[in-house]
């Protein structure tokens, strides 16, 4: 098939993702067109897909990939042809052949991050970098209770944290997964049901609590997240994996203990191309330090992006999912 790109005619399943060609025109003036080599999946992708973030339809999807910069439209600097980039965007639409982008959003790569490594692990990578350091600002000596520990997020947070010596108490959905998390460096792994987790963690801290949750699971998670906390400890809530969290008082913070809570967004922590800058090559140089380590846990062509969405709302992966055009 020749240039396309993959959108959803309505919302639903997986089963409505759709190919439709991509016009050949010339670049638009401020745009880069970047000729994809590997695209990223992320659970943000079926937010998209399902309607639960609307946009008008056909909705395209993909906020991440990476690839090489076939041309340059009028207006642009600093951009060369042939240059190795990847980049995310607010904007979906990098489940395509080939994307125009805005050259504000490119990094540029380095020859030691390769162009599936870096459509895997940018969006997430920049995600638990902003969350540790720009939000919840973590410093050795604290404990932070991190869910999906096995999951693509999770498998780069316990190894981060642990690196900077923050106490990890990971949970995963099965004992094969908590497994995973305490080779990743996870101080304790939890694999119990929700209803008995917060007991788990407050065991495991000598009944203090944690000084922050990181939750990207949402509605399954949030009640032993907020009672896994210590007295004013954060809780930071980043996704909605297993559906929207549920409408909560302030008085439940004021009740567990003087909480604080925060729902953060990665693009508001890298607004500039200096915070980008800097997050993204903390990102590369824990890769190379070997600090972190990438997995690709399934390798799928693009037309089959509606599998990789099965997949990963089926929990059927560890790891990273990339979609090679």
């Amino acid at each position: 098939m020749s240039d396309h790109r993959l959108v959803a005619r309505r919302f639903g399943g997986p089963e409505v993702i759709e190919a439709e060609p991509l016009a050949d025109t010339p670049v638009a003036a401020g745009k880069v067109r970047v000729r994809h080599r590997a695209i990223g999946v992320n659970f943000i992708d079926t937010y998209h897909r399902t309607g639960l973030y609307p946009q008008p339809l056909p909705a395209p999807l993909g906020v991440e990939a990476a690839g090489v910069v076939e041309a340059i439209g009028a207006g642009v600097a600093g951009a060369m042809v042939g240059q190795r980039v990847v980049y995310m965007a607010a904007q979906p639409g990098a489940y395509a052949t080939r994307a125009d982008v805005d050259p504000a959003i490119l990094v540029a790569l380095p020859d030691t991050i390769d162009d599936e490594t870096a459509a895997a692990v940018l969006l997430k990578g920049i995600t638990v970098q902003t969350l540790v350091h720009g939000c919840a600002r973590m410093e050795a000596g604290q404990t932070a209770l991190v869910h999906a520990a096995a999951g693509g997020v999770g498998r780069l947070m316990v190894p981060w944290l642990a690196a900077i010596g923050v106490r990890v108490i990971a949970h995963a959905g099965s004992a094969d997964k908590a497994a995973i998390a305490r080779g990743l460096g996870a101080d304790v792994a939890l694999d119990c049901p929700y209803g008995e987790l917060a007991a788990a963690v407050r065991a495991a801290t000598d009944g203090r609590g944690v000084d922050v949750a990181f939750d990207g699971v949402g509605a399954a998670s949030w009640e032993a997240s907020l009672d896994s906390l210590r007295p004013r400890g954060l809780m930071v809530s980043f996704g909605n994996a297993s559906g929207p969290v549920p409408p909560t008082s302030p008085l439940e913070l004021t009740r567990r203990g003087s909480l604080f809570l925060t729902r953060p967004r990665a693009f508001d922590y890298v607004a500039t191309r200096a915070e980008m800058d800097a997050a993204a090559a903390d990102l590369f140089a824990m890769i190379t330090s070997g600090k972190i380590a990438v997995e690709i846990g399934l390798r799928l062509p693009l037309d089959q992006a509606a599998e990789a969405h099965r997949a990963l709302e089926g929990r059927r992966t560890t790891g990273s999912i990339v979609l090679l055009p």
